[in-house]
């Protein structure tokens, strides 16, 4: 079904010429497979139609994941095939001793309450991290929750709180609070380690990123003499995963935090040909950065769900690179930008990956060479 996404998409979408696609790359995992989760505390659990119609009592408390379409209703969790162990103890035991507290759950609806979200970062190196998110600051009851977290599960190598008055989930502009441990987790890959800090940007599925970054790096064909701009670079994982095989890699995203993320993994990891800039890309990307920094052999772009802006694209057509690599997370954004960039650029390899099992969610990378 997603190898047939992407055919669908670049023949009826981006209507160009390519070449047969190479069969998707499956995931070996497609249980546990998650580095990251975050559940949502609430007041007002989903009840099962069964539930409903009986006239029992329920616990109306949950910690588990929203139902689609509504903001207001989450579904109690009892096991979750997503994440590997400690995570569903460590979920199980939260909720379990904020109810025998009388901690109070997040209400959705009314925005009240205590306890808001539960955040479980894990590595292939065997670290944790663990991050509560709180609607209020009643320090007496973190100080209670984080204590009870720090002395029963002695896996967590970083524990983390954040208080979170907003109308929103979203704690990209607010400051995690370090409660014990390291200030982060690393992963590796290959021979390169990469911190994750709490706000930081990592490929969700560890494992299948390194399939998709071994598939970035060969279709990049470097040799060594390259200058590759590495745009939507996040954390700059895939820049500094290829910049032993390029002359420089310069890489930009717009999240600044993510770019200290990626100077700093550049610096552990001893790379000092990579050069990161934050800022909008369609703002930073322009004919004076080609200017200064030089015309790319080979650009990797690798856009979220939107795509490129149409301005980023006649900006890569100005840079004229003999390569493009184009990963994406949406086959039919991708197909669009294709059909911007045909004209000069032809596909000559295209190959999917399943990041995502048990969902509809497709990656796709494309290589094009200029005509």
């Amino acid at each position: 079904m997603k190898q047939n996404e992407v055919q669908d998409a670049l023949a009826r979408i981006a209507k160009v010429d390519f070449p047969n696609i190479q069969p998707i790359i499956g995931a070996d995992k497609t249980t546990y497979y998650r580095n990251k989760l975050e559940f949502t505390f609430s007041n007002n659990r989903w009840l099962t139609q069964a539930e409903i119609d009986s006239d029992a009592t329920f616990e109306r408390e949950a910690l588990g994941f929203h139902i689609p379409g509504r903001f207001d209703k989450i579904v109690d969790i009892t096991h979750c095939h997503l994440q590997s162990a400690p995570s569903n103890e460590i979920r199980l035991a939260v909720k379990a001793f904020a109810l025998k507290e009388n901690l109070s759950f997040f209400d959705l609806r009314q925005q009240e309450n205590l306890l808001r979200n539960l955040v479980v970062r894990t590595t292939s190196t065997g670290e944790l991290m663990v991050i509560v998110i709180f609607f209020e600051p009643d320090m007496q009851a973190v100080e209670k929750l984080m204590a009870f977290l720090q002395t029963s599960f002695f896996e967590i190598t970083s524990l983390y709180y954040i208080v979170n008055p907003k109308k929103n989930d979203a704690y990209q502009d607010l400051t995690p609070v370090l409660y014990a441990g390291k200030p982060y987790i690393t992963e590796s890959m290959e021979d390169l380690q990469f911190r994750i800090s709490p706000k930081a940007f990592y490929q969700t599925n560890s494992e299948q990123a390194y399939e998709l970054y071994k598939i970035v790096r060969t279709y990049a064909t470097l040799q060594g003499k390259e200058l590759v701009y590495d745009l939507y670079t996040g954390t700059g994982t895939i820049a500094n995963f290829i910049a032993r095989k390029a002359k420089q890699v310069i890489g930009i995203e717009y999240i600044e935090a993510a770019i200290k993320d990626a100077q700093q993994n550049a610096a552990i990891n001893g790379i000092d040909n990579t050069l990161f800039f934050a800022g909008d890309m369609k703002d930073v990307l322009n004919t004076s950065f080609l200017d200064k920094h030089g015309k790319p052999d080979v650009i990797i772009t690798d856009p979220p769900r939107a795509g490129m802006h149409e301005a980023v694209i006649n900006t890569i057509l100005v840079a004229d690179p003999a390569k493009i690599v184009y990963v994406s997370c949406n086959p039919a954004t991708q197909a669009r930008d294709l059909q911007l960039l045909d004209h000069r650029y032809q596909i000559v390899a295209v190959q999917p990956v399943d990041m995502f099992p048990h969902t509809h969610h497709v990656e796709n990378v494309v290589q094009l060479i200029r005509r």
